[in-house]
């Protein structure tokens, strides 16, 4: 079964890095396996970071593949 995406606005709350899943998945509409299989094969869509046995991705390289404009969130300073 697929995830929700995310929606614009949750994307731009994100922090500046967040977990391969759910997070980074389901900004691209895919499954927890996939997403890993994606990112052990070096082929998700933006660069991955291994952190020990996490995968991590950046909130700047989430946006800028998904077009959107890394903005703040309000209230950040």
């Amino acid at each position: 079964m697929r995830s929700q995406t995310l929606t614009r606005a949750e994307l731009l709350a994100l922090p500046v890095s967040v977990p391969l899943w759910p997070d980074a998945a389901r900004a691209f509409g895919v499954g927890r396996t996939k997403a890993h299989e994606l990112a052990r094969a070096g082929e998700f869509p933006v660069p991955v970071l291994r952190l020990g046995n996490t995968y991590r991705v950046t909130r700047a390289d989430l946006l800028r593949a998904l077009g959107e404009a890394d903005v703040a969130p309000r209230g950040a300073a």
